[in-house]
């Protein structure tokens, strides 16, 4: 941690041109200091485990998400060479290190300690990406149910409809079936108004009850991208599974859509409070890194990982590839 230490005597000890400037989130002046505080911040974590107090007011993930963005960040700044002394080098690194996470929230920390969120990112001053290069579809899903998720590496999910790009693709038949079932419920028709949810299921929605009323939420099918987890009847298939469900059940997730695949799913990556699920899954063992689709090299290496520690499907000295099995099972083998 000595590239942090090194930047500790920075935090509190702001130079005589710098008073009178406006206070940052730590009442320290700007620009320099919020590079001070936040490598006083990692040291903190790196010794205690605990974020910064105040930073859940700049962002919208939960405070376990928080720790392992600092958990991310510290791995980062031990690793710079040289570490990060002007308010740009501090943003890219902290921009490079979450850029996988909710936009809002990468905003929120560099707004926590005063850095900039421009130049540091794409060089030309435009800001935060809306999405990484190649990512098609970019959204939240609402809190998923665990008897949506069918396997290791496939979870149905649903996205609310108040959302603009949503809104603007409902169709008119489903936005009446959806009135006419409220109607039809008001008046005590459940035959009817059961009939009705069927036909908005059957448009790939459903309505389902809110705090604040019922929700028009759009259903997508997400196949996790660039791993294969053990078909169902395989060995650790039920394990996979079970994981994965305990991972993102009850829980909102970040989907980053690449294409759709040849059965009509997202293929995505995705992320669960900060956690991304392909990383969680090749790591526990519960699934292959898809090298014939994704040769994304830390991939190849979580899955290393985990077999040299023979977790998972790995304690078998030779355990049957998913892509394989079904192949065999194609041909009734």
């Amino acid at each position: 941690m000595g590239n942090v230490l090194r930047l500790l005597g920075k935090c509190c000890n702001p130079s005589p041109q710098e008073e009178g400037q406006s206070l940052g989130p730590h009442g320290v002046t700007y620009p320099t200091p919020g590079v001070a505080v936040l490598a006083h911040d990692l040291f903190h974590f790196d010794n205690t485990g605990e974020v910064p107090d105040g930073l859940s007011r700049h962002v919208v993930s939960s405070k376990k998400a928080q720790a392992n963005w600092y958990k991310k960040l510290v791995g980062a700044w031990k690793e710079a060479k040289p570490p990060p002394k002007s308010p740009e080098a501090a943003s890219k690194l902290i921009i490079e290190t979450l850029r996988r996470h909710r936009k809002e929230d990468v905003e929120g920390v560099l707004a926590f300690y005063g850095l900039p969120a421009t130049d540091a990112i794409t060089g030309v001053g435009q800001g935060l990406p809306l999405s990484l290069p190649g990512v098609k579809l970019q959204f939240t899903t609402l809190p998923v149910d665990t008897k949506d998720v069918a396997d290791g590496d496939t979870i149905t999910v649903y996205v609310d409809t108040k959302e603009a790009r949503e809104s603007a693709q409902v169709p008119d038949s489903v936005r009446n079936a959806v009135t006419r079932r409220s109607k039809e419920l008001a008046k005590k028709n459940y035959a009817e108004a059961n009939a009705l949810q069927k036909q908005i299921f059957k448009a790939g929605y459903r309505v389902s009850n809110g705090p604040n009323g019922d929700i028009l939420a759009r259903k997508y099918r997400i196949r996790l991208r660039g791993i294969d987890a053990p078909e169902s009847s395989m060995p650790y298939g039920a394990e996979a599974k079970e994981a994965l469900r305990n991972l993102v059940g009850g829980n909102s997730l970040e989907i980053h859509v690449y294409e759709e695949d040849q059965y009509g799913r997202s293929v995505a990556d995705v992320y669960c409070n900060g956690i991304f699920v392909q990383e969680f899954m090749l790591k526990k063992g519960l699934a292959w890194h898809y090298v014939a689709y994704d040769r994304r090299p830390q991939f190849a290496k979580w899955e290393k990982e985990a077999q040299v520690t023979r977790i998972g499907l790995w304690a078998s000295s030779d355990p049957e590839k998913p892509w394989e099995w079904r192949k065999d099972n194609r041909r009734g083998v």
